[in-house]
């Protein structure tokens, strides 16, 4: 970087060279084992007494992936980048002005004070999930102590066999290497090809690894993650328009692993693997083929529209690392909308809005809300109203009555359109919300199917209670506009929709078989709707259940149209057929269908195959035939055809192309933007070395998380990185004494440095990165015990942490109150830990439009590329313009009419939960968690906190740590006994 020709003149002076070498040592993070001695910990209860903790870390290098190198620059300290002094209550405002780090005396280590961080304000009245008129839990010592004892038996168990060898460290240190030297050799000739004069050789490539088998916090089997550094090239590699992951993609399948870049995730990366089967090689040889040739993308399109796919296979810190090349500001921003972004003409984009046959109302719904956000538009709700413009409403009211007009039911449609509530009048203003219309198309809906023939019959509980929500509804639209307050009608529409919503009559002929719902779900179903519409003196049975058109509604709801027809023709057949008989016969159809599909992907042995061919012709036959025990023995001793693949759902995140979890060598993920990631590795690092007890914390609750399924972002969960912020923040912010103090606010103070002297020191990306980093005096005090006054047990600390994330009223054990979910924001960098939602502007969800990376470059990029200073047609290349200057995208022009157009991507920021990232204050971690994983991961939290309040009361009747899959295919196993049994009339106890 040439110097400012003015900055001579400036009082703050720049670094010469072997300062800024010592400054930046600080910021590495390299690959090596733990530091040769950590401290043994046995902690007492303290002041509660109770369980001591055994959990003792062996001596010598221990477990816990890639660590650092001994510092070359401590005996420095003076000039370097350090850490404040920690021997004032201020935790070291330095009183030095012309000195902005200081180290404090080796001879005088102090005590971190716990009255030197601003304790948590109880800001909170009430709670969204919790009344304020809660009451208490109070625990007594012997509770205390067995429920401390519990945990502690089974985090050293799990610790014991969940720490990663140091073999396995090894073998993928070794791997590491390998493939940094194809990277440096393929993008050293790339480089060169391209004539980049800037260029600074192969060595200027690196591949540093990042994530939890940096941080410590790895388990076995653990993925590696790896950032790519080449700052000298032509154009970084995290750029849309690079063209150096497409290259390292071949490289690394030319040598022989498994490879595939992924450009559909939030960065592209590239999937790793050493020791592909011939298959897997052969299929991702076929992708690349295919990709080349223009006729793929190199990725299954249903990611694309899924808008939580966006962090499928990103490494956990990765997300956090995310930029958007050289400005320094997050790619998914919500305030970011590319100015490229393909708009359609307004009037074309309400045109074609229009509901297909089988299209249901919420599919529609969701269609409009797409439509809306590319014409850059955006619903009316509480977070925004504020904000919103004049044209802003005019664009969604025209967006509303184009979804009216688009209904596919023409009596619906005209209904909507003459209701007072959505057309007042021509003067009358009338600002719709889509939400709003959308809950009036559906109440209008269920008003039309009940007055399209259904009655309740005679003496029916249903009638008297529920025909007042009918009368309701039709004041409400006859009395009501949406004026200039469309949230108020809004949110009484859709209280009124949901109380239709609960007519047991609307239930019925609502009723609908989802696609992989089992016929005995389904029938248990429609005959809890039916017990609904019952005379009150009626007996409750499904042997009563013989309403007239119970069976139809039941028949027509079936979502196999092979099966549904089967059905019909039996009740044709079988005119006296009770409710109870169509869905026995229902069952046997179904699981016929089950078998003959198995059957014909061929998932039966040779031998096995007369069987299954003879049951199913018995399911299909005369359900009163008797059937030989014999043969239910041969099936009962067959797979669970349910279980099977072939009648399964697919799932939408795996393919031919993903990798499986075993046999197939050393796995990891290529980063190409992972300086934050790094920054973030170094600060867990650091976390982990602030007392021996941490580790042992991380590994248990990963594991835990793991093991009752709340642990897969792309499915809608939290990522490991997620989990391992919750556990910091309630170390340092909860535990009384704290465990860890603040790294950030004991960073040093900002330098008086020019900017460019502080990148990659105090500044990464456009972030302050400061925090405390001194890993060997942080381990130094960790080992005299100094760094904290906790001396509490690792189970009496997993305790407290399950009871803060369970519940959000005071904690039993100390001063604190429960994490809020509904508001509550974790914070590492804020002093208490926490923010609250609405200061972070976290309201409510956001939709934004990103460009993908990763593209194939059109013939004018190509040559752009190979010639970088020979212009093209319509390139804002000039004679006189900077090469290594990132320039925008070249638009195709009538020389390039194959170029292909930008590809988007919608990016959906969720804030059901939050966690801030400790350095891209904008990003958060927890943006994957959906509303259905929001509700698994509090509900594992309550489980858990359940079990281990029961702890020492009586025997376990929970395991805290069973497998959630391996429970779910228990219980599939014991459903299918039971279908067996219900079918057949056996009695099937112990014969499996």
């Amino acid at each position: 970087m040439e110097s400012h020709p003015n900055r001579g003149q400036s009082s703050r002076k720049r670094p010469n060279q072997a300062q800024r070498r010592q400054m930046t040592s600080q910021l590495s993070i390299d690959i090596d084992p733990r530091a040769a001695a950590e401290p043994q910990f046995s902690a007492s209860r303290g002041q509660r007494g109770g369980a001591t903790s055994h959990y003792q870390p062996q001596p010598g290098a221990v477990r816990g992936g890639y660590h650092h190198r001994p510092f070359s620059h401590q005996q420095h300290t003076r000039q370097g980048y350090n850490h404040r002094s920690l021997d004032s209550p201020t935790h070291g405002q330095s009183t030095q002005q012309n000195h902005w780090s200081r180290h404090p005396s080796v001879n005088d280590p102090a005590i971190i004070s716990a009255e030197a961080f601003v304790p948590r304000s109880h800001h909170h009245q009430g709670s969204l999930y919790n009344a304020p008129g809660y009451r208490q839990y109070n625990v007594r010592r012997e509770e205390l102590d067995a429920q401390s004892s519990f945990l502690e038996q089974l985090c050293i168990a799990v610790v014991g066999n969940a720490e990663i060898e140091l073999g396995e460290i090894a073998e993928k240190e070794k791997f590491r290497v390998q493939v940094e030297e194809i990277c440096r050799a393929a993008i050293d000739s790339h480089e060169i090809e391209t004539k980049n004069n800037s260029w600074a050789g192969p060595q200027s490539v690196q591949l540093q690894c990042f994530g939890s088998l940096s941080s410590g916090f790895a388990t076995k089997t653990a993925d590696m993650d790896l950032g790519l550094v080449s700052p000298s090239s032509l154009l970084s590699p995290d750029m849309p328009d690079s063209p150096v992951p497409r290259l390292l993609e071949k490289a690394l399948l030319d040598a022989g692993f498994g490879a595939r870049l992924l450009t559909r995730t939030r960065v592209p990366i590239i999937k790793l693997c050493q020791k592909p089967t011939d298959k897997l090689r052969s299929d991702l040889l076929e992708e690349r083929t295919k990709w080349e040739k223009g006729l793929a993308d190199g990725e299954s399109a249903d990611a694309e529209d899924d808008p939580g796919a966006d962090d499928a296979g990103i490494s956990e810190q990765a997300k956090a690392a995310t930029m958007e090349g050289a400005n320094g500001r997050s790619s998914d921003s919500p305030e970011m909308i590319p100015s490229e972004s393909p708009q359609q003409d307004p009037a074309d984009s309400l045109e074609s809005l229009k509901q297909s046959e089988s299209q249901s109302l919420a599919g529609y719904h969701s269609l409009a809300k797409k439509v809306l956000r590319r014409m850059n538009g955006r619903d009316l709700t509480h977070s925004n109203v504020d904000d919103f413009t004049d044209a802003d409403f005019m664009l969604l009211d025209d967006l509303c009555i184009a979804f009216v007009n688009g209904l596919y039911d023409e009596e619906l449609r005209e209904r909507v359109r003459n209701c007072h509530a959505f057309a007042p009048g021509k003067h009358v203003p009338n600002f719709k919300s889509l939400q709003g219309v959308f809950n009036l198309v559906v109440g209008e809906r269920f008003v039309l199917l009940h007055n399209r023939g259904f009655a309740f019959p005679a003496g029916s509980v249903a009638e008297e209670t529920y025909m007042k929500h009918f009368h309701h509804w039709a004041h409400l639209l006859e009395t009501r506009t949406f004026g200039h307050d469309p949230l108020l009608l809004s949110r009484d529409l859709h209280i009124a929709v949901e109380r239709l919503r609960h007519v047991p009559g609307l239930q019925l002929m609502l009723l609908q078989q989802d696609q992989y719902e089992s016929p005995a779900t389904y029938h248990l179903r429609a005959a809890k709707i039916a017990e609904g519409l019952l005379p009150k003196d009626a007996p409750q049975s499904q042997e009563t259940l013989d309403l007239p058109k119970l069976p139809g509604y039941y028949i027509t709801g079936i979502w196999d149209e092979e099966i549904r027809r089967e059905l019909e023709a039996f009740a044709q057949s079988n005119p006296s057929s009770s409710f109870r008989e169509i869905a026995h016969k229902h069952k046997c159809l179904h699981l016929a269908s089950q078998y003959s599909k198995a059957l014909g992907s061929g998932q039966y042995n040779q031998k096995d195959i007369p069987a299954v061919a003879d049951y199913i012709s018995f399911l299909r036959g005369n359900a009163g035939d008797p059937i030989p025990e014999s043969l239910v023995a041969k099936i009962r001793a067959l797979p669970d055809p349910s279980r099977m693949q072939v009648n399964r759902p697919r799932d939408r995140y795996h393919d031919k192309l993903e990798f499986p979890k075993s046999g197939v060598g050393v796995q990891c993920d290529i980063n190409f933007s992972a300086h934050l990631a790094l920054q973030n590795t170094l600060l867990l690092r650091c976390y982990s070395y602030c007392d021996p007890r941490v580790r042992p914390l991380v590994l248990f609750v990963k594991h835990w998380a793991k093991a009752r399924g709340i642990n897969t972002p792309y499915r809608g969960t939290l990522s490991s990185y997620g989990y391992v912020l919750m556990v910091i923040h309630y170390l340092v912010n909860v535990a009384q004494p704290f465990v860890c103090p603040n790294l950030q606010l004991l960073a040093p103070p900002h330098p008086d440095l020019p900017p460019e002297a502080l990148e990659g020191i105090t500044v990464c990306k456009g972030r302050d990165v400061r925090f405390w980093r001194d890993e060997q005096e942080i381990l130094r005090m960790a080992q005299q015990g100094v760094i904290n006054r906790n001396r509490e047990s690792l189970g009496f600390l997993l305790r407290g942490f399950f009871e803060y994330y369970a519940q959000n009223n005071m904690m039993s054990a100390n001063n604190k109150r429960g994490f809020d979910w509904g508001r509550d924001v974790i914070s590492l960098r804020t002093p208490d830990g926490l923010l609250s939602k609405h200061e972070k502007g976290w309201i409510s969800a956001k939709t934004v439009l990103q460009v993908q990376g990763g593209a194939p470059p059109t013939p004018t990029e190509a040559e752009l590329m190979r010639n970088p200073n020979s212009p093209a047609p319509g390139s804002p290349f000039t004679p006189n313009h900077d090469p290594r200057t990132p320039m925008s995208p070249i638009a195709p022009t009538k020389a390039d009419p194959n170029a292909k157009p930008k590809d988007f991507k919608e990016i959906r920021h969720r804030y059901l939960f939050a966690i801030e990232d400790p350095f891209e204050l904008e990003h958060n971690v927890a943006r994957t968690v959906t509303h259905n994983g929001i509700v698994s991961i509090r509900d594992e939290f309550r489980r858990a906190w359940r079990i281990i309040k029961s702890a020492g009361k009586f025997p376990p009747s929970e395991d805290l740590l069973e497998d959630e899959k391996l429970h779910s295919e228990i219980l599939g196993g014991k459903q299918f006994d039971e279908l067996l049994k219900e079918l057949h009339g056996l009695n099937l106890e112990g014969s499996h």
